[in-house]
């Protein structure tokens, strides 16, 4: 199936740059034309000053109008780097009094003492002229002036070059400077995806509305109410579970009795005793399912309680949970071991309970026949240290994380619901603890490690093992 999904960024990215990429286009054509125009208009003012300086010597001879301007004069009027001068002097019938004779059209300026400026063309060249209107002695005469373009086309080159260098520029910061605003803009957005990122699957809480901007607080309060709703529904589901599973216990726990009554008393007949061993396997494995959704539903970290938390005694709690996992081992010729040194704790009884049963229960199961399996606990710079280690297959670095979800399992030749290292992770969870996966001994085995944080609660509270 595509992805029909729309980048909102790149939308606004879109939206804001175009308009202002076509703004600070007309800004360029409107600043270069400012730029060029008092240009243009001074040398213009240059031509008509040319003009002017012709109009001395221009004197009344009888008949006509001359112009009296020696041959060193000329040159100097003509002298010019870069263009070619052109000059023309006639009167208002055509006629030439000197210049020039291929000077271009005369334009007309709108009165006596003002010139005008215009483009022409002359000997093949493209040249800018300009016409000066004057009176001689009463007589009207027409000084034209002209000159080809090079310096006006370095100058319109390097004024373009410049603005251009210069909106490229602007256009880049533009660029850069919406892109960082919408970055700022979309940081809150930014900052809710990384928090339900970072969440477990199974966290529901509400997002925080603190320091949220107002035009996301309505996004966010819609989250929140459907976590909400989701939350009473999964609350509605682990009281299910767990008042399913409380339920299964008594009924298992006493068909269990009977069917160990029926092996014993009918233990000559093998069939009749084979088939009560059979039964009582199944049930064993229900009894364990019940008693793992049970610690599931308690162990639920939104639903846990810190108050509940008491000083504990880790090794003796240990040292009664494990004794029920012996007869478990020695079906399977496992030396089960322990190290357990005073260690206290601040904790849950009952749920630390159900994470050593799920830590030994889970070592043993996938430990192969004559193995070994270590119980420790021990305190290191104030901080309680249980381990559970067995040199069975071992947990590959690409399942590590997996193996903590629900129903999630590793080995699907063992029989389980895959529910163990999921409540292990949610009671550590409910007691600020951190679960380590590791290899055992010589790289064999696995070593799970849960470290608490340093006892706080007050010894008074001390709850026995």
């Amino acid at each position: 199936m595509m992805n029909d999904a729309v980048s909102l960024r790149a939308q606004l990215l879109r939206w804001l740059v175009a308009p202002l990429v076509a703004l600070n286009l007309i800004a360029a054509g409107v600043a270069y034309w400012l730029a060029w125009m008092p240009a243009q208009t001074a040398f213009d003012q240059s031509l008509a000053d040319t003009a002017w300086a012709l109009v001395p010597h221009m004197q009344d001879s009888g008949p006509s109008i001359e112009l009296s301007l020696s041959q060193q004069a000329e040159q100097v009027l003509r002298v010019d780097h870069f263009d070619s001068i052109f000059f023309v002097v006639r009167d208002t019938k055509g006629r030439i009094i000197a210049g020039d004779l291929d000077f271009p059209p005369l334009q007309i300026p709108p009165k006596y003492n003002s010139y005008v400026a215009y483009s022409s063309h002359m000997r093949g060249e493209e040249v800018r002229a300009i016409t000066l209107s004057t009176l001689i002695n009463g007589e009207p005469i027409l000084i034209g002036v002209a000159e080809t373009r090079v310096k006006r086309q370095q100058l319109k080159l390097r004024i373009f070059w410049s603005l251009l260098v210069t909106e490229l520029l602007l256009l880049l910061l533009v660029i850069l400077v919406v892109r960082w605003v919408l970055a700022k803009g979309f940081q809150p957005l930014q900052d809710i995806q990384g928090e339900l990122a970072a969440r477990r699957l199974d966290d529901l809480s509400p997002l925080p509305l603190v320091a949220t901007p107002q035009e996301i607080a309505p996004f966010i309060r819609a989250i929140n109410e459907l976590l909400q709703r989701a939350q009473a529904s999964g609350r509605a589901k682990q009281e299910f579970l767990a008042n399913v599973a409380h339920q299964l216990r008594t009924p298992l726990a006493g068909f269990k009795t009977q069917l160990e009554w029926l092996r014993d008393h009918h233990r000559a007949d093998t069939d009749t005793a084979q088939s009560a061993d059979l039964m009582l396997a199944s049930t064993d494995r229900m009894v364990r399912q019940a008693n793992q959704l049970l610690a599931l539903a308690r162990s639920d970290p939104g639903d846990f309680q810190r108050q509940r938390l008491g000083r504990i005694r880790l090794d003796q709690l240990v040292s009664t949970s494990v004794q029920q996992f012996v007869q478990q081992a020695l079906k399977k010729h496992i030396d089960i071991g322990f190290n357990l040194q005073p260690t206290e704790i601040d904790g849950d009884s009952f749920l630390l309970r159900d994470l050593v049963d799920n830590l030994v229960d889970n070592a043993i199961r996938y430990t192969p026949e004559g193995g070994q399996v270590t119980v420790s606990c021990a305190a290191l710079d104030g901080r309680g240290v249980l381990r559970v280690e067995d040199n069975g297959p071992g947990i590959p670095d690409a399942e590590k994380e997996h193996v903590f979800e629900r129903f999630y399992r590793l080995d699907q030749t063992q029989a389980g619901s895959g529910l163990g290292l999921a409540i292990v992770r949610d009671i550590a969870i409910d007691h600020h603890a951190q679960v380590a996966l590791s290899a055992g001994h010589a790289g064999r085995g696995t070593v799970v490690s849960v470290t608490f944080p340093p006892a706080t609660a007050p010894s008074a509270q001390a709850v026995p093992g």
